[in-house]
Parts: structure tokens; sequence; C-alpha cells
């Protein structure tokens, strides 16, 4: 039985298709490499953020918790947070570190693919 709603269902597993989509063609345009990779991570944090709900809420949950550098148990919670910084270091490389940075993003995309599985029941 799904844990989630079609509508959200839909959404996770179309910005999951989008970030896969952002790698591919980062790998094939060099001179857009870094601004793919990024948007390739914000729509796997939004795959992730539609699968545990509504996305407005969760996302106003990490930055606060980012922003107030509280102690993180939850691992969850820490995982988002993680993911965000990681979002913000990224929009500091420069271009030529770029594929540390794919590398990098690519992990991320796998385990948002993880999450959304688990969630969906579906295999995205």
């Amino acid at each position: 039985m799904s844990m989630m709603n079609n509508y959200r269902k839909g959404w996770a597993l179309r910005y999951l298709r989008e970030a896969r989509a952002e790698l591919t063609a980062a790998q094939k345009t060099p001179y857009m490499t870094s601004s793919l990779i990024l948007e390739a991570l914000r729509k796997a944090q939004a795959a992730i953020y539609y699968s545990l709900g509504e996305p407005a809420f969760i996302a106003a949950i990490v930055r606060e918790t980012l922003y107030t550098k509280q102690f993180v148990e939850d691992p969850i919670l820490k995982f988002l947070v993680e993911i965000e910084r990681t979002i913000q270091q990224i929009a500091q490389i420069p271009r030529s570190n770029s594929g540390k940075a794919m590398e990098q993003v690519n992990d991320l995309v796998q385990l948002a693919s993880e999450i959304v599985e688990l969630f969906t029941g579906e295999s995205a």
C-alpha cells in the first residue's frame, strides 16, 4: 500500500526523472555543467520533499533548522539539511571543479531515487 497520494507520487517521480535528465545533459554539454548539476540536485531535493509530505512545509523546517544551526538528531531531517548545505556549496563551486560536484550530485540523485522508491513503491 502506498504511503502517499497520487498527486505527490506523480510529482516525486517526475522530479526524479528530470534530475536524471539534467545530469545526462550536464555530461553532454560541459559549458553548462555547473548550472545543470545544480538544477539536478534541486530536483532530486524536490522529489524527496514530495515523497515525505507537503514540500513547502518540509522546506521551511529544513531552512529553519539550517539557519538556526540547531543540533539535529532525526536522521531524515539531518539528511535533508545536508542536501540543502550541498546545494549551497555546489552553487559556489567554480566551473573548473564541476567534475567532483557531478560525482557528488550523481550520488545524491541515486539516494533520492532510493527514498522515492521506498515511499512510492515504484522504481523511478
